[in-house]
């Protein structure tokens, strides 16, 4: 029998995903829980397993497809072990046909009892299910109920809510109560079902961990063997609601098919009231590595949640935050539910852009994994504004536009020779620095899409006509939506100027994974005192165009003097060039 493997639910709102790996190819056998490809949705990396084993028959997507919720990704050919009776294909069809009537299974009886009359067959089929009943006979067994282990070093937790009574049925993952310990209330799910026999705990209560609080009434069932009664029509397989219910109530000879059926998914508000299925155990060894449990996806029966899961989820988790693609939910950050706006007045929501999303990550895992100072200084540019005056025409002939954002990209590229460590990049997993023997310089540019970071390179190898005119060339671009993903990587450094707009100084964020920002704000003149060294000339205050310089770094590789040594050398680049030729 052959069944459609398809891509399962992956969460609220998520509809499609990219397929980053395909590990299977046609005619590799397969295993239960064995990855079939790795996905990729705007949240996470996802391993998807398969929910039978076979071999596989034909893989319907491709590396770098992008595959929707409820479309096959690959066939399986099912071994003939897990294939109900011969006869388990219905009205006659062909075994292999018998994928495209899956979805019927679940509502054929209760179909067949309320709006059709009973035929010879069907009567025959009952009675050949009610002779199998018949040799299963019910028996039950009492489960005591412990209070689950919390975490490390707690040892006590105060019941604060019973939730069942003496008599009450409870279900499989069913909360059962409420204890509070020094760090947080817990709901307590059960492990089985059943009826509550007895209740040894009161609210108010200290329980110990390990501590029996509820007496279960679990009914199970013994199966005795017989032969099967023939029937002249084909009989309907029997779904099993889990692998372990299906191998201990059918044995070997019926195959799981709720794992291939479309199913209804609720997603509540919020998410933190959600009952996961996932055993106590499962639930403590989460919380002790810090992986919230909500967020796993289980691939057990029913979708319940096993240590491998929890173990999959984190290393998934851990390979985010080191390449940077995941920022929510990491860093001890917690993600809040947003208020209902509307309540207070009229409200317009709009989404965001590709490029505004993307810079909100970024920013985001840049500002949560990096020591950020800032510095602050001014550079007297009075002189220098004088001189771009002078020769702005010059470079206007030329192509350009001389600015001091052109300027400041040739200070800070040997200001980086004299200080290697302001370009270098921290890894953190190899205990290394990584020292950049190139000077590529970024420049943030405004655009209506959002914040572009366009990067010119080798700029210590040419000179400021140069430069000007191919800044203007890239800030065109990213206006113009023309700069490519290219034009944007590889930088060392980033310069951002708002001085063309106000303000006086600002905390950049640094660009990960640079080390340095700096920071422009809008020059303005100022009354400065002038220390005379001349015998023939008196002290002195005069009014002198000051600009506003910020430097944010990284603070695991750059320490707070030799950021100001920096800032200061690039202040007196700035108010001496010849600085450049002398040291630059």
């Amino acid at each position: 029998m052959t069944v459609d493997f398809r891509l399962p639910h992956l969460g609220d709102g998520i509809n499609s995903a990219d397929v980053v790996k395909v590990l299977v190819k046609e005619g590799d056998p397969i295993k239960i829980d064995q990855v079939v490809v790795e996905i990729e949705t705007d949240k996470a990396t996802v391993e998807v397993p398969s929910d039978v084993a076979g071999t596989i028959k034909k893989v319907f997507v491709k590396e770098g497809q992008k595959a929707n919720v409820g479309e096959p990704l690959v066939a399986i050919e099912v071994s003939g072990q897990q294939l109900a009776s011969p006869s388990t294909s219905r009205s006659g069809s062909a075994v292999g046909n018998a994928k495209e009537k899956e979805p019927e299974i679940r509502n054929q009886k209760s179909e067949e009892t309320s709006s059709k009359p009973i035929t010879n067959h069907q009567s025959q089929n009952t009675n050949n299910q009610s002779q199998i009943t018949n040799h299963q006979s019910p028996i039950t067994k009492n489960y005591e109920f412990k209070i689950p282990a919390l975490g490390e070093n707690i040892t006590t937790a105060n019941v604060s809510k019973v939730l069942v009574k003496p008599g009450d049925k409870v279900t499989v993952d069913q909360i059962v109560l409420e204890i509070e310990t020094d760090k947080a209330t817990v709901e307590v799910p059960t492990e089985v079902g059943g009826v509550v026999k007895s209740v040894k705990i009161k609210e108010g209560e200290k329980a110990a961990i390990g501590q029996v609080v509820l007496v279960i009434e679990t009914p199970e069932t013994r199966t005795v063997k017989s032969e099967p009664v023939k029937s002249e029509m084909p009989t309907q397989p029997k779904v099993a609601s889990s692998k372990t219910e299906a191998t201990r109530q059918t044995g070997p000879s019926e195959i799981d098919l709720t794992h291939h059926m479309p199913k209804a998914v609720i997603v509540p508000k919020d998410i933190s009231k959600v009952v996961v299925p996932a055993a106590p155990s499962v639930r403590g060894f989460a919380r002790e590595i810090g992986v919230d449990i909500h967020q796993v996806r289980g691939t057990g029966p029913h979708g319940r949640i096993s240590f491998d899961d929890v173990k999959v989820y984190a290393k998934n988790l851990n390979q985010q935050i080191q390449s940077g693609a995941l920022v929510s939910g990491s860093f001890g950050v917690t993600k809040e539910t947003l208020p209902d706006f509307s309540k207070w007045g009229e409200i317009d929501r709009q989404p965001m852009s590709n490029i505004r999303r993307k810079t909100a990550e970024h920013l985001a895992y840049s500002w949560a994994t990096i020591p950020h100072v800032t510095q602050f200084d001014k550079a007297d540019i009075t002189e220098l504004e004088n001189l771009r005056k002078q020769f702005g025409k010059k470079v206007e002939d030329a192509g350009g536009k001389l600015t001091i954002t052109a300027v400041l990209l040739k200070v800070i590229a040997s200001a980086l020779k004299v200080f290697p460590q302001f370009s270098s990049s921290v890894d953190m997993e190899k205990s290394e620095i990584v020292y950049k023997k190139y000077y590529n310089i970024g420049v943030a540019v405004d655009t209506d899409r959002g914040l572009l970071v366009p990067v010119i390179r080798d700029v210590d190898k040419k000179n400021i006509i140069q430069i000007s005119i191919e800044l203007a060339e890239a800030s065109k671009k990213a206006r113009d939506k023309k700069l490519s993903l290219e034009e944007m990587q590889g930088g060392c450094f980033t310069i951002s100027n708002l001085g063309g707009i106000g303000g006086t100084y600002f905390t950049p964020i640094v660009n990960s994974p640079e080390v340095a920002i700096l920071g422009v704000s809008k020059s303005s003149y100022e009354p400065v005192y002038i220390d005379s060294k001349h015998a023939l000339s008196a002290d002195r205050l005069e009014p002198r165009l000051m600009m506003p310089l910020s430097l944010s770094y990284d603070h695991r590789i750059i320490d707070g003097a030799d950021g100001i040594r920096f800032l200061r050398w690039v202040v007196n680049a700035l108010e001496n060039p010849f600085l450049l030729s002398l040291e630059g």
